[in-house]
């Protein structure tokens, strides 16, 4: 049965440059429709969560955060047992970010500083040494690339009805070339049209599609051996390096909900 959680904050303005909150959220849980005037970006340590912003998808994997913006109705869901790290930004802060929702592979300096706050128990940093660790903080979030989605999309007329046919079947192993002659043009067309549209090269994308399809599989309980082969990987090996470079934990210890 699905639970609903409300998310209450008793400010109307954040007193510091951060917020920071940890959340322990239970098997199908779902967050009640919200908004806050300061951005907020969302860190799954263990788990996964999918987020609805303004009502438009955003799914957050293992090892990236959601950045929802100031003053956004957003909600989100979790299928299995989630640990969440919420780290609040304060509106005079926000302006310099993304306007537009979107994930973030946080850089390992952030990740340090935030781990040493909470580690100290801190939920406003009030200290002046405190203070100045949650500037630096914001600066290397505004120094770090952000990504409308993880796994980009494009209507492009050639390159659009191949992505819609690998979102149906990620373990399709048809190569570029293959493609290209289907769709009547070449592969460098194709190569060219990938980098132009999605940002980077098929290969990669394909890779992000197969990781992000595998997180629900694994969460139903799959073995990894039949996930890599719905994925369509030779060997559980490969997906195992596959997974773990995406979210930095084995697949099997993302399945019981430890780090890496």
């Amino acid at each position: 049965m699905r639970r609903s959680r409300q998310f209450h904050y008793p400010y109307r303005s954040l007193p510091g440059p951060l917020l920071l909150r940890y959340e322990a959220l239970a098997v199908d849980t779902e967050s009640a429709l919200h908004r806050h005037p300061w951005g907020q970006l969302a860190f799954v340590e263990s788990g996964s969560m999918a987020f609805a912003v303004e009502g438009e998808p955003l799914f957050a994997p293992p090892g990236y955060a959601a950045w929802i913006p100031a003053g956004m109705d957003h909600t989100s869901h979790n299928r299995r047992e989630a640990k969440c790290r919420l780290i609040n930004i304060a509106e005079r802060y926000t302006p310099a970010l993304p306007a537009a929702p979107g994930i973030v592979r946080l850089h390992p300096l952030f990740l340090a500083g935030v781990e040493d706050l909470f580690d100290r128990g801190i939920e406003i940093p009030d200290t002046p040494a405190d203070r100045r660790l949650a500037r630096v903080l914001i600066d290397k979030l505004l120094a770090t690339p952000m990504l409308q989605r993880f796994v980009p999309h494009s209507d492009d007329r050639l390159l659009g009805p191949i992505l819609d046919a690998l979102q149906h079947a990620p373990g399709d192993n048809t190569t570029l070339e293959e493609w290209a002659q289907r769709v009547h043009t070449t592969e460098r067309t194709l190569s060219r049209r990938c980098r132009d549209e999605l940002g980077m090269s098929f290969s990669q994308w394909r890779q992000r599609l197969r990781f992000q399809q595998s997180i629900p599989l694994l969460e139903l309980g799959r073995s990894v051996q039949q996930v890599s082969a719905q994925m369509g990987y030779a060997s559980a090996s490969a997906f195992i390096a596959m997974f773990q470079q995406f979210s930095g934990t084995t697949p099997q210890k993302f399945r019981q909900g430890k780090k890496g």
